[in-house]
């Protein structure tokens, strides 16, 4: 892959150089686009519904950086063997382009592992990354990288990581790499003899990293699952921050990035609708950041979607600007249609109402990859 020899001198001027608050962004029809993309960055709150993002919204004053998103669409979530599908296999539909089961993890309803998009991306040359706000090897950033049965292998995914040349992952999850109980594996060790920089929270601040371009970037955020942002979790915007411009110095390609935030699912999971709210607000803020790139580099399309809504939650009549009494039917996850924003060259591609499946053929048409494979086109 022809990489960018760029120190992180030069990178760190500019990053620090775009650490502004984000600002509001110009129509659509005042951006100049290049006319297909370079790069992409998917966003998926995770669990974020409609009701999750009317409640962030009227509890921000009413605003948020996704309603300058152009181009809206829906997608239907539902799994291959059910209507109410997990983040498995609706992260899978993404990566994969497959209906498969619940629980699946970068594998068709035959257990059969399926190529996905960031696995492609990188074998096309492109720079890759995976950010979350859960353990690195969870359900959602698990399915762009890993091809396991069931969800909760947690250390097998872990193990799948190192066959994938991705350049930059951040999340939690370091007991997985670290103190394995399936084997003796130092995969913390294997990263770096791959010729990786590996960081924890335990060494240092994401913030404070030498960020070397010329390097693969690993970075542990907890040891298992980061807090909520509630107990002062903070990393995701400068996270969001940060990876395009990392990415962009890795390839002269192109990159795919992949941003979750994990935990609006858990608040819902919960029924804790401040939680949700303060976990989607969070997601928004690393939106405005992607924007902002995305605004200044006029060659990359930006999505942002959810795998499910959780909770099934609603804002109920006694609810105010600024004071929301959300409320849930479940505790589990619902199958409501799940809406798609779209930003930057390409964007004209997700309107409508389709598949999640189509997020997938969508993302590799606009990238201008090669028609979809028969296994993809049997398994939808």
């Amino acid at each position: 892959m022809m990489r960018k020899r760029l120190g992180f001198l030069i990178f760190g001027l500019v990053v620090l150089t775009t650490c502004s608050a984000p600002q509001q962004a110009p129509s659509y029809r005042e951006i100049p686009f290049t006319e297909k993309p370079k790069n992409i960055i998917l966003l998926i709150g995770d669990g974020m519904g409609l009701s999750q993002i009317s409640a962030a919204m009227y509890s921000n004053r009413n605003r948020l950086n996704l309603e300058f998103f152009p181009v809206v669409g829906f997608h239907k979530s539902y799994a291959y063997n059910d209507l109410v599908t997990d983040s498995a296999a609706g992260a899978t539909a993404f990566a994969c382009g497959v209906k498969t089961y619940n629980s699946a993890i970068g594998m068709t309803r035959d257990t059969v592992p399926c190529p996905n998009i960031l696995e492609e991306a990188e074998a096309k040359g492109l720079a890759t990354g995976l950010v979350a706000t859960a353990t690195i090897v969870h359900a959602t950033p698990a399915a762009f990288i890993a091809h396991q049965p069931l969800r909760v292998q947690y250390e097998e995914i872990a193990s799948d990581m190192l066959d994938v040349e991705v350049d930059l992952l951040i999340g939690g999850g370091m007991q997985y790499f670290s103190r394995r109980e399936s084997d003796r594996r130092d995969l913390v060790q294997e990263f770096k003899e791959k010729g990786y920089e590996v960081y924890s929270y335990f060494d240092r601040d994401l913030a404070q990293l030498p960020f070397n371009t010329r390097a693969n970037l690993v970075y542990f955020t907890a040891d298992k699952h980061p807090v909520p942002v509630a107990a002062g979790r903070d990393y995701l915007s400068f996270a969001a921050r940060l990876s395009p411009y990392f990415l962009e110095k890795r390839s002269d390609q192109g990159f795919f990035l992949m941003i979750e935030g994990s935990q609006i699912d858990w608040m819902c999971h919960s029924n804790d609708a401040q939680g949700a709210i303060k976990e989607t607000l969070d997601f928004d803020r690393a939106v405005g950041e992607v924007l902002n790139y995305a605004r200044k580099s006029g060659n990359t399309l930006v999505i942002v979607t959810a795998d499910h809504e959780t909770g099934g939650m609603a804002l109920n009549p006694d609810s105010k600007m600024g004071r929301i009494n959300g409320t849930f039917t479940t505790n589990g996850h619902t199958a409501t249609l799940i809406p798609v924003f779209a930003f930057g060259p390409g964007s004209e591609l997700f309107s409508g109402i389709y598949e999640n499946t189509e997020i997938h053929q969508k993302m590799r048409e606009a990238l201008g990859f090669e028609a979809t494979t028969a296994l993809q086109e049997s398994d939808r």
